[in-house]
Parts: structure tokens; sequence; C-alpha cells
């Protein structure tokens, strides 16, 4: 045998590591020959906003969240500050994660906030309600004095009456960099990397939950998804609240004002869209 074939051997040995999987089980041995597409398999699911030269990533569960929480402030007009608060909170609390526990501290805390409904933040079902959760601390945020101005780790203090008052500073940056792009007002700067879906969701269901968090835009269902009418920052808020929500509802593609973002190329590139329009495409059934 030559040396060129020795080589090619061992290649084609190595790529047989990628396709066949030898499992021990019991004292049995099972061979499993699986052609594994490594662009979907391997596939780190995650979404990212960035800041000039920043990066910040959170998981795709953890984003939906926050485009909620961030939807809320601009479907009530508060200022992006609001929402660099509110996600502050939310990251400090719950890791933004819809926690249904709390801790020793607080037994009967829930949700993203950790909001107790011994302290009258509202019954446990609805502080585990994402948008009545975010509203509820909208509710309180805005009665603080010159909210607007204070650090952010001070007002969300002020809010929560945390045991570890200082902790949300913490989370300052990557509040900011996800409430600008959540905000709507750093365009097309909100990115997810997914596979690809694995089931469909009706656009009525979409069109439901777009009108959950954004009650004053239109939002029509179409054959193969939903078109929402926004322009300006509330238009952009509204195209990345639907790239955060691309795991959980299926969506393949965001279409905004020139721009598109496609969960297969995993980015934003230049389209047709109307400036007026938020074209969400949804994934089809299979025949």
């Amino acid at each position: 045998m030559t040396k060129a074939q020795r080589r090619r051997r061992r290649r084609f040995r190595a790529a047989g590591v990628l396709t066949t999987l030898v499992v021990v089980v019991g004292g049995g041995t099972y061979l499993a020959i699986s052609q594994l597409n490594s662009s979907e398999v391997l596939v780190r699911e995650r979404c990212s906003a960035v800041v000039g030269t920043t990066t910040y990533e959170l998981a795709p569960e953890q984003t939906a969240n926050a485009s909620t929480i961030a939807g809320i402030a601009v479907s009530r007009e508060l200022p992006p500050r609001a929402a660099s608060i509110a996600l502050a909170t939310a990251v400090q609390e719950s890791g933004l994660r819809n926690l249904d526990y709390g801790d020793l501290a607080g037994p009967d805390s829930r949700g993203l906030f950790q909001q107790r409904p011994s302290q009258g933040w509202g019954t446990e079902e609805q502080v585990q309600n994402p948008v009545y959760a975010a509203g509820a601390f909208y509710d309180e945020l805005v009665t603080v004095p010159g909210y607007e101005s204070l650090p952010i780790t001070e007002a969300a203090q002020t809010v929560q009456r945390s045991a570890y008052p200082d902790a949300y500073a913490d989370h300052e940056p990557e509040a900011r960099a996800f409430a600008s792009a959540l905000t709507g007002q750093s365009p097309a700067s909100l990115n997810c990397v997914l596979r690809k879906p694995t089931e469909s969701v009706a656009p009525a269901a979409v069109e439901a939950d777009i009108a959950a968090v954004f009650p004053n835009m239109p939002v029509s269902p179409e054959v193969q998804g939903v078109v929402v009418n926004a322009t300006g920052s509330q238009g952009w808020a509204a195209a990345q609240w639907a790239v955060a929500h691309a795991k959980k509802l299926g969506i393949t593609s965001v279409s905004h004002a020139g721009l598109q973002w496609e969960r297969s190329e995993g980015g934003w590139s230049t389209s047709e869209t109307e400036t007026g329009q938020v074209v969400i495409t949804l994934a089809q059934e299979s025949a």
C-alpha cells in the first residue's frame, strides 16, 4: 500500500466518526449509522445584540422574554431607559427565565421579575405571565421620581426592594444593548442563529402574541405569516420582537424597511420590503 493510499484511508476513517455511532448498553453493542447534518446538529442556538464593537449574547428563550419586556415599554410609549432598567432587573432576578419557584428570601416569588403575590404584585398565575409581569414592573417604575436620570441599579432597587441592591449594576451593559435593539432604537442590531423549525405555528396564534405586546399596531394574518403595519422605531421594535420569537413561533424570515432577517442564513441582508410594513414569514407544514 502506498503512502497516498494510507493517507486516504485515514481520511475516510476520520470522516466515519461523524456518521457512525457505536453504543454499548447492558453488554450489547448497537451500531447506529446516521448521516449527521453538522450545520444543524452542531448549531449553538443563540441571539445577539451589537453595540459598537461589542456583542452580547442570550439564549433564544431569554431573548424572547427580553423582547416582551422591551415591547411593553414601547407600547406604553416609555423611554428606552425604562426598558434598560427592566431588563437589568429581570436578568438579575430570574436570568430572563419565567421561573415557577422562589428562594429562601421570597418563597412565593415567581416569574421574570420574581414578583411576590404576598406583596401585592398579583396572583401567582399573573406574575408568571410575561406581559402582565412587565406591565406591573413599569406601573411601579413610573412612580419613581426622576427614574429616567437615576442610575439603573438605583431605579431597579426602588421598585424591587431587593436584599442585594447593587446587583442590578452588573447587568447594565447587556441590558442597554438589548433594550436599544428591542425598542427599535438600533435597527437590525438583533440577530438569532437557530436550527431549522421543527413545527409550524398558525398565523392567527402569532397575530395574538403580537397583539398582546403591541396592542396599537395593526396586524393582519396572511397565508404564510403575518404583516404588521408600523414605521420608525416602532416598526423596528416589532421586527426585532419577531426575530427574538423566531424559535418559539417557527418564524423563518422577518422583513422591514429594506432589510430582511433570514433564519437559514442567520443574519440581515437587503430586501425590497416596504418601509411601513413588518412582514413575518412562518414555517409551513410539510405536505
